[in-house]
């Protein structure tokens, strides 16, 4: 009897040192530490931590540090990593492919509009169809809008033709510089500097903070701002992982993410500018703004893709957009 209880003693002792085993997240991203994502991720961080009084510890890896960007969605849906926070455009090639509509080019015109759709029902809906695929979404992020650059100046619509540009995997980019005139190279973040570098691509798509931070403006003679399209981003975790956290930590957790959304979301645009400006400051790289005539035949150049790619997202889906932004590309 006294054998017995010493025995449940220790069985109740070991599951309270369980419950209160520090639990560690790695949270792996592709892009710098001072990019709008990567301080977005350094911030959850702390607050994690902060909230859940030291219960948690997640640790950031950004710029690929554990995975390449074609590595790490298998990686989360093994459970070697516990969080990402990958470009929306990594759900297509997972078999989510309604993400690729955040592709769609001058969808948005501001994000205004944006977030009607990333923090209304239209947004949910998207991220609810991740748990299928062993994917908890838990938020967008926003990194801005694409800017093209290339070492030949990028003015009118014939500036793009025969030009390869690296691109992210997606059907809808893919069919974007197509319809420009361009040849679509899709490959790695990672790889994109030596790329341009050597010629491999000749130019790309980017926010502004993206293309400074990863110093592609050292490689890029023409920047020219577009705003064609949105680079966002999905915080995302192990569903099996989340769903197994106790009640109190996952809710500790839901609000470190909410809190650190609202950072990234804010300093986005705040990023763009300060690196659009050291872009110019350099001197390495000639900034152009198109003309408003310039500029709408972008529009129209690149209004085709909608049509050609609604069924690839759901023409449904594509229609609820148009009607929160206004967007008519037959009308262009």
């Amino acid at each position: 009897m006294k054998a017995s209880k010493l025995l449940l003693g220790l069985l109740l002792s070991c599951a309270a040192l369980a419950a209160n085993a520090q639990i560690i997240i790695k949270f792996s991203h592709v892009v710098a530490a001072d990019t709008p994502k990567g301080k977005a991720s350094e911030f959850f961080a702390k607050r994690a931590g902060e909230l859940t009084k030291g219960r948690v510890k997640v640790e950031v890896y950004p710029n690929s540090q554990l995975y390449k960007d074609k590595e790490e969605m298998e990686a989360l849906q093994l459970g070697a990593v516990q969080m990402l926070a990958p470009s929306l455009a990594k759900f297509g090639p997972l078999g989510v492919k309604e993400f690729e509509v955040f592709d769609f080019p001058f969808l948005f015109d501001n994000t205004a509009e944006l977030h009607r759709i990333t923090q209304g029902p239209i947004g949910a809906a998207l991220m609810a169809k991740l748990d299928a695929k062993g994917v908890k979404g838990l938020a967008y992020w926003d990194n801005g809008f694409k800017s093209f650059s290339a070492n030949t100046p990028l003015k009118t619509v014939a500036d793009y033709k025969g030009k390869k540009f690296r691109i992210q995997s997606s059907k809808v980019l893919e069919e974007q510089i197509r319809a420009l005139g361009g040849i679509p190279q899709m490959m790695a973040f990672s790889e994109v500097y030596q790329a341009l570098q050597t010629g491999v691509v000749d130019g790309t798509e980017n926010p502004i903070s993206n293309l400074y931070t990863q110093k592609m403006n050292e490689v890029q003679k023409h920047l020219t701002i577009t705003d064609h399209g949105y680079l966002g981003y999905a915080v995302i975790a192990n569903k099996k992982f989340w769903d197994g956290l106790p009640a109190d930590v996952r809710g500790q957790l839901e609000q470190a993410v909410k809190e650190a959304t609202l950072l990234a979301n804010k300093i986005a645009q705040e990023e763009n500018d300060a690196a659009l400006a050291a872009v110019r400051k350099s001197g390495k790289t000639t900034v152009y703004i198109p003309t408003k005539e310039e500029r709408l035949a972008l529009k129209k150049a690149l209004a085709p893709v909608h049509i050609k790619m609604a069924d690839r997202v759901g023409k449904e889906l594509l229609q609820s957009i148009y009607k929160e932004t206004g967007f008519d590309p037959s009308k262009l």
